[in-house]
């Protein structure tokens, strides 16, 4: 990658002179720099690479998050293979990811380096670390309760990916209210409220129309699978940005039904 160079070059030449020109090839470099460090991204090699670091990254996590208790209960072994069942794995798949989740639930597993590692493959894709800890989140939900030993653990992940305790409670509480309209007609008793509806989209009860659909548009947006599969998910994986699409879409339809009312 050149072109930065000679295109910044010489409109520092013909406009500073020669002090212009180094300085146009300086910043050229960086662009260029910057240019290739996107290709690099964008390519189908390194996209692959950041599924496979999310896929493994996902399930060592949920491991460490099982074992931070202190031990890993009957219940929490069926919770996982629940989840490896509703993502539909193969065979080959189901087994790698019981053997990630041994591995974080062992003693001696090292999270920090575990982030540090999926940060540095995955730093271009601003938005893959929200997406992995909502996704935990929403797996570790998935039965209904959270214990402290995982509010702690994701508290703990949360901070190292970035995020102030604030606003992973924050979203903490959003991925629980999103988590109640859940599949509420496979069973489970309707049990939500016009607050987790409010609630589920991160807005406020006393927020115009306008903001509410904005918010909306925003949630449905980021877990389009177009988008997630760009930030990195697997594909694999993408069942759970479907239902949280379908919960976003419920909480919506409540809050809208309840406005026009």
């Amino acid at each position: 990658m050149f072109y930065g160079k000679i295109i910044a070059g010489l409109i520092g030449l013909f406009t500073f002179g020669p002090i212009g020109l180094l300085l146009g090839l300086a910043a050229g470099h960086f662009f260029d720099t910057g240019l290739a460090r996107a290709n690099l991204f964008a390519s189908p090699e390194h996209l692959q690479r950041v599924q496979q670091s999310f896929f493994e990254t996902s399930f060592l996590l949920l491991g460490y998050m099982a074992k931070s208790d202190g031990n890993i209960s009957d219940e929490e072994i069926q919770h996982t293979e629940n989840i490896i069942s509703q993502l539909q794995l193969n065979p080959q798949q189901r087994q790698e990811a019981l053997k990630l989740f041994d591995q974080g639930a062992a003693e001696g597993f090292e999270l920090e380096n575990t982030l540090y590692a999926f940060v540095e493959l995955c730093g271009a894709h601003a938005r893959l670390k929200h997406t992995l800890l909502m996704f935990l989140m929403s797996l570790a939900l998935a039965d209904q309760q959270l214990d402290e030993g995982e509010h702690n653990a994701l508290l703990r992940i949360g901070s190292i990916l970035g995020f102030g305790s604030a606003q992973l409670e924050n979203l903490l509480n959003m991925a629980r209210a999103q988590e109640s309209f859940h599949q509420q007609s496979g069973g489970r008793p309707n049990t939500t409220s016009l607050a987790d509806a409010y609630a589920a989209l991160g807005v406020q009860e006393s927020d115009s129309d306008q903001q509410i659909k904005r918010a909306y548009r925003k949630l449905m947006s980021e877990n389009h699978p177009d988008k997630l599969i760009a930030q990195g998910v697997p594909e694999d994986m993408l069942k759970i940005g479907t239902e949280k699409s379908q919960e976003i879409q419920a909480a919506y339809e409540l809050i809208k039904k309840q406005r026009r009312g």
